[in-house]
This record gives structure tokens, sequence and C-alpha cells, in this order.
């Protein structure tokens, strides 16, 4: 049987999800209904992507007994809230990052979703990727001996981005670009927290940031050095470098290819039958395949993107924002 979603937001990201859902077996995936805070969105929404049901009214989705998982898309500061409205009605949840807009918030939906006993991941949909399953391969060989450095940037020539530069939207680089570079960190070093954490960063007029500079340290020597910018176009990669060797991997959030010492390994991602608002956003079918996976098997987290890694990381946002000075109403 298909697993029946229901979208949460008619906005970007969830066009290209469903628009990734639409390269894998009809009969594994199924889009039951969306919701929208403007119905002529949602129902603009459900005309493109052929979707039965479109609601003006969240709680509407999340009362529908079809649905049994909701992914939701919409800005930073409703990802509590929806994703606790949904858990409330037996519904598991996939959520954009920031999974919610602090260390605080994050504890209690993860507990909310533990105490349902229902799935809920973050969605960092990069460690889904045929590339990052290479990477922690080549990592668990020992071929790169001890890695020692890792340096990844983000950032994009963007100033002009409401989502980005409005504190009441949830903006700032470090819980819409800082989350890759953080997860790529944690990841390599094993969830590890760093022993030291040195950010600093520019704030807009808003107070909240544009750009972000930190230098992670680990014990054993090892650093992680992740840079984010919404004013500049950064070369956006990471390098991973150990004793014996280095994994580079290009448009690293989302990367069909990976360059490691023993080669390049490269997988084409499908063709969208839409048009996407993201690069290689057809990649988030490797996330929603991922998410089928768990509910099949009655697991309320994934070890890809556990619960674990999920507080770990707004830990972190929580610590460069309080160096940086960026403070939002939910803090």
């Amino acid at each position: 049987m298909a697993t029946r979603w229901g979208i949460a937001g008619a906005g970007k990201i969830s066009h290209d999800f469903v628009t990734a859902m639409a390269s894998l077996p009809k009969e594994e995936h199924e889009v039951i209904g969306v919701a929208a805070r403007d119905l002529s969105r949602a129902q603009a929404f459900a005309k493109l992507h052929d979707i039965k049901n479109a609601y003006n009214d969240y709680a509407e989705l999340a009362k529908n007994k079809d649905i049994e998982v909701v992914y939701i898309g919409t800005l930073n500061p409703q990802h509590f809230e929806i994703a606790k409205l949904m858990l409330s009605h037996g519904k598991h949840v996939l959520c954009e990052k920031p999974l919610t807009m602090n260390l605080k918030q994050t504890r209690e939906l993860i507990q909310f979703a533990r105490s349902k006993n229902l799935f809920l991941m973050e969605g960092i949909w990069s460690r889904f990727f045929p590339a990052y399953d290479a990477i922690r391969e080549e990592i668990a060989s020992g071929s790169l001996g001890e890695i020692h450095q890792i340096i990844v940037s983000f950032g994009f020539n963007m100033p002009d981005v409401e989502r980005l530069k409005m504190k009441s939207l949830g903006g700032g680089t470090i819980l819409d670009l800082g989350v890759y570079v953080l997860q790529l960190a944690c990841m390599v070093f094993n969830n590890e927290m760093p022993h030291t954490i040195k950010a600093s960063g520019c704030l807009n007029e808003e107070g909240v940031d544009i750009s972000t500079s930190t230098t992670l340290q680990y014990k054993g020597n090892r650093t992680a050095t992740v840079l984010t910018h919404s004013l500049v176009d950064m070369p956006n990669e990471a390098y991973i470098s150990g004793t014996k060797g280095t994994i580079h991997v290009p448009c690293f959030w989302c990367p069909p290819k990976v360059n490691l010492p023993r080669g390049t390994l490269h997988k084409p991602l499908p063709d969208p039958k839409h048009k996407l608002n993201f690069i290689n956003s057809t990649g988030l079918s490797y996330e929603a395949a991922a998410v089928r996976t768990c509910l099949q098997k009655g697991m309320i987290e994934h070890p890809h993107m556990s619960h674990d890694t999920s507080i770990l990381l707004a830990t972190l946002e929580d610590e460069l924002r309080k160096q940086i000075g960026v403070v939002y109403p939910e803090d």
C-alpha cells in the first residue's frame, strides 16, 4: 500500500518535494491533501499536482484520517506549532529544516513525538543522497586516516529574500544555511559535541545574521570551519581531510557526485515532471523513500537523521546565535 502524505504549506519547497515524489513509484507514495493559509494557493497547488483535497486550515489537514504522514514546508516559525498539531492528531511528521526555532522547542517536540510513538524527522535531505552513503562508507573504511579538518561554505547573493532577512519570518543564515554546514560536521565527527565554539558574523537592521564564520574545535586536534553568507555566492563545497586522504563534495548539500580517494561517484538525478525552484530538488525523493521505509518498519526516527542529531544541531545553532547576537521571540 502507498504511503499516504499530507502537505502543510503550498510554497516553493513543498512544490519541489511533491515534484520529487512524483519520480517514485505511484504504488509507494500518494499525496492525499495539501493545506495553506490561503485557500486559493492550496487549490492551485492541488490542481497542479493532482491532489484530491485542498484546505485553508492546517487543522483540517490534520483531521483527514486517510493521511498517515505530513510533510511540513512552511516558514521556520510555524514548524513547531504545525508539527505538534499533526502529531496530536496521530500523524507522523517530516518537517523541513530547521526542525524548530531553538533547542527548547526541539526538545519539547521530540519528547511529544516519542510520547505518541510517532515518527518525527528533521528534513536534512542531504543525509539521504547516495553520495552521503559513499562518504559514510569511505570514512568507516579508514581510507582517510585520522580526520583533522572539515571546511565547508554555503552562501548565495540573495539580500532581498524575505524569509532570510526578516526576524518575524525566522530569518538569518544560521537556521537557513547553517544547518547544512553544521550537519556535515556532526555526521563526520559522529555527533560529538565540540569542546570549543568560536562564532562571529554580521547582522542586518532586523538583527538577524547575514553572514557567519565559525570554528568548531574537537578533541584530538580536529577542527571544522564553517561559513554562511546571504550577500555573496560562495564555493558551496566541502572538504573532509585526513592524514591519508581527502573527500571533496561539490554542491555538498545536495550532491549528485562526490570525489573520493578511490575515484568519483556520480549518480544523476531523475528528470522532474515540473519546473523546480531549487537546485537538485528531485533528490528530495531519497528522503521521502527513507521515511516510507521507517514507517513500514514501525520506526519513530531514522538513524541517518536521528532525534539526537536534531538536538545537537539545535544546540549548535543556539550557541552560534548567542555568540553573534541573534535573538528570536521564540527564545
